[in-house]
């Protein structure tokens, strides 16, 4: 049986990447479309895992765009993109909870981008 050559666009080259790398880098949905840009993260204190991603979208020339907190597990690294690759429709992120990036400093704002996400919070309670 012939063993595929074509390379893995799932996995980056360097597995590690500093955070002022991911800020600026284009999201892009199911049909490569660019659909909006990483703005910054949010690091769970403790554990120092990436839990959010702020993303921005809409607008022209950074005038007009919107943020939302996007659950990282949301986003996947697509080497052929150089970017990252998601599920998430412009049409969702309109509709998104809580339009503004600081609703992760409450818990039940949180609870709702989970929610509408349908993913698991990463607090577990």
């Amino acid at each position: 049986m012939a063993q595929s050559t074509a390379p893995d666009t799932t996995t980056p080259v360097h597995p590690l990447i500093e955070s002022s790398r991911v800020e600026g880098t284009p999201v892009y949905d199911s049909t490569s479309k660019h659909i909006g840009t990483i703005q910054h993260l949010i690091i769970e204190k403790v554990s120092g895992r990436v839990v959010y991603a702020i993303m921005t979208f809409g607008g022209f020339l950074g005038i007009g765009a919107q943020a939302h907190t996007i659950p990282w597990e949301k986003l996947h690294y697509d080497t052929s993109l150089g970017g990252y690759r998601t599920d998430i429709t412009e049409a969702q992120l309109s509709g998104a909870p809580g339009g503004d990036e600081k609703l992760w400093r409450d818990r039940k704002r949180e609870q709702e981008v989970h929610d509408y996400w349908k993913i698991p919070p990463y607090y577990g309670f």
